[in-house]
């Protein structure tokens, strides 16, 4: 038998006697009625452990956040030993349920987890954690297999959870659960409220969030503290099922549990538990200046001894049901893009819509989202079509981002649109995707001054940079409908971030229907052995380029145009090689601000490429645009037919 002290709600100091310390607490059986489950005397057992490894790996470390860890430790105990169905061995597993870890800054209970589950040693726990070169890092990313989503930037663990939940009940048809934890201060993000607004319109029953309430956040007080009413009120507001208990209760937590899993009623489950931050170290229980520090080591070796010491449990979460029979999906219709005429205007935004159709019924695992715009982003041609493999997100953009990336780490390709300009609001939730490793597809449509009239509210002219920043991104900006569909079906194979960016108004088709378009490739379009300067364009500007090109050679000077349809990778070889027979002469002309964009871009390439007698002009939008028709907009930034041809026209005197 072994004796530690627990710690009474009043502080008081009371000796147990719990039984042997089990060396393994199985869980393992097969779904149904006889269920073997420990009993919650182990799972405390077991808490005690996660409490004890999550201030040794910290405080080794020298860095994290125990006390937001220990706070939820009886919830994960209990979570793991009692209601998760997971084959630990086998992640990957169709059916295993899946935990998010939104509260991603608890990450030392996130791995004292993996190492009770016989999946992390001990060594790797306390030697490992936030370790140069490890994979325990800092905030859970899926370099670990247990790990579907990057967190640690709050408020986005739940929207991902929505994504999988999404793809379990809509796409997969599989009975695995979505269970999110979630911290207090995130709860005053709006993306969680996004995300509980889709779920509830989704009738995701399988979506099961706890809320560790632990009344503290990184400098103090979190706005509601302990009102869980409050939380709750909100909560069913967004059309979710709340439940309200103390965290550190396991026989409370264990019947919420029990009832979230059970009550399948089309809502979902928000689960409220009222914790103390710091719980099982009196030291630093509910203290404001403890948050993201590890304890010293003398504190950590006594909160340790008087938690019982360490300990070597082993656990194993509940089997996952078998996969229902599934008939194979019959294999879709070999791709056939649409054919367009020369000259033909279609809007690019157009011609992805269409192209997007064409790919869903060619692949069976191609998704559409939109944030309330299909009908303008060219999406909803793919809703009429393939309705069961469409999700409307409303105005709600960040969470059209997570939803794509929960449902592309369950294996399907999603294409996200909405207009351009609206994509900033969701940059973060594109960044963690990109350290999520997710491979997501976002189209933006309505960019630039060239939208016309509708003002500089809604005209894109920061994306390309945007875009460009992202690691592992590719960045593409395609000029007519035949390069906007061979550009879309080969963003379905590309793996990381991939963006598209479409124009509003019609422009002339200029390329045969069985054009090539390979990505980090680029066309010349006019060129004949004489040229003394090179025209750069993308979009918009690559028409007006063309243009530029026929007033030029009306003058007796020879341009050559390049369509830079590949911003990222950009084609250097064919740039290079332009500048060397053009004498360094170059016009790069973007509907987009010049920071960051197709010139910088351009510009970057070149000189890396060793490109050292220059001659550039780069033409932009560098003013605040306001109101106008296209063609009146474009004079203005400078960037029309007429500004590119008097900018070439004085690098070739």
């Amino acid at each position: 038998m072994t004796t530690e002290e627990t710690t009474a709600d009043d502080g008081s100091r009371t000796a147990a006697t719990p039984a042997d310390i089990p060396s393994k607490v199985s869980a393992q059986a097969a779904t149904g009625s006889d269920q073997e489950r420990p009993d919650l005397a182990e799972v405390a057992e077991l808490a005690a452990q996660l409490r004890v490894d999550s201030i040794r790996a910290s405080t080794s470390a020298g860095s994290g956040h125990p006390t937001s860890s220990l706070s939820a430790a009886d919830l994960l105990a209990v979570l793991v030993t009692r209601h998760l169905r997971y084959d630990w061995d086998q992640p990957a597993t169709p059916t295993n349920d899946h935990l998010v870890y939104s509260k991603g800054h608890a990450s030392p209970l996130v791995y004292s987890v993996l190492k009770a589950t016989g999946q992390v040693s001990d060594e790797e726990l306390v030697g490992g954690y936030r370790r140069f070169g490890q994979r325990l890092q800092g905030h859970p990313t899926p370099i670990l297999p247990w790990v579907d989503v990057a967190t640690g930037s709050l408020g986005q663990g739940l929207p991902d959870g929505v994504g999988i939940a999404l793809a379990g009940k809509n796409l997969e048809k599989l009975p695995y659960r979505v269970w999110v934890l979630c911290g207090d201060s995130e709860m005053a993000e709006g993306s969680v409220w996004e995300a509980l607004d889709k779920a509830s319109y989704y009738h995701l029953d399988n979506l099961i969030v706890i809320v560790d309430v632990n009344r503290l956040g990184q400098r103090g007080p979190t706005e509601l503290g302990w009102d869980v009413d409050s939380y709750a009120h909100r909560a069913q507001a967004f059309g979710a099922r709340t439940l309200t208990i103390d965290g550190h209760d396991l026989d409370a937590v264990d019947a919420a549990l029990s009832t979230a899993e059970s009550d399948r009623d089309g809502r979902p489950t928000v689960i409220l538990a009222r914790t103390v931050k710091g719980k099982g170290v009196p030291e630093v229980e509910d203290s404001p200046d403890w948050h993201g520090k590890p304890l010293p080591e003398e504190l950590a070796e006594k909160a340790v001894a008087e938690l019982g010491g360490p300990r070597q449990i082993l656990v194993r979460s509940l089997r996952p049901p078998e996969a229902p029979r599934q008939e194979t999906p019959a294999p879709g219709a070999a791709l056939q893009l649409p054919h367009y005429r020369h000259g033909e205007e279609v809007a690019t935004r157009k011609a992805y819509g269409a192209a997007l159709t064409a790919l869903g019924q060619a692949d069976p695992r191609v998704v559409a989202l939109d944030a309330e715009v299909s009908n303008s982003s060219g999406a909803g041609a793919f809703a009429e079509a393939l309705p069961d493999r469409f999700f409307e997100m409303f105005i709600a953009e960040q969470q059209l981002v997570a939803a794509a990336t929960g449902i592309a780490v369950r294996g399907y390709k999603p294409f996200a649109s909405t207009f351009a300009a609206f994509l900033t609001r969701a940059y973060d939730f594109i960044r963690m995707g990109a350290i999520t490793g997710a491979d997501l597809r976002i189209v933006g449509s309505h960019a630039g001054v060239e939208i016309g009239a509708d003002g500089p509210s809604q005209m894109a002219l920061e994306d390309l940079a945007m875009m460009r920043a992202v690691l592992g991104s590719t960045v593409l900006y395609p000029s007519d409908a035949v390069s906007t569909g061979a550009l879309v079906a080969q963003m379905a194979d590309l793996e990381g971030i991939s963006y598209l960016r479409t124009t509003r108004g019609g422009y002339p088709v200029v390329y045969d229907s069985d054009e090539d378009f390979p990505i980090g490739g680029s066309k010349i379009l006019r060129s004949n052995g004489k040229d003394e300067v090179t025209l750069v364009g993308a979009g918009v500007t690559l028409h007006e380029s063309l243009k530029a090109a026929d007033l030029l050679a009306e003058e007796g000077i020879e341009a050559r145009v390049i369509d830079c349809y590949s911003v990222k990778p950009i084609d250097a070889a064919t740039l290079v090689d332009a500048v060397g027979q053009t004498g360094g002469r170059i016009v790069v002309a973007e509907d987009h601000h010049p920071e960051g964009g197709l010139g910088e871009a351009v510009v970057a390439a070149l000189v890396r490429s060793g490109v050292a007698d220059l001659s550039v002009r780069h033409l932009a939008v560098r003013e605040l645009p306001g109101s106008g028709t296209t063609a009146e907009l474009l004079g203005w930034a400078g960037i029309s037919a007429s500004d590119i041809a008097r900018a070439a026209r004085e690098l070739a005197r």
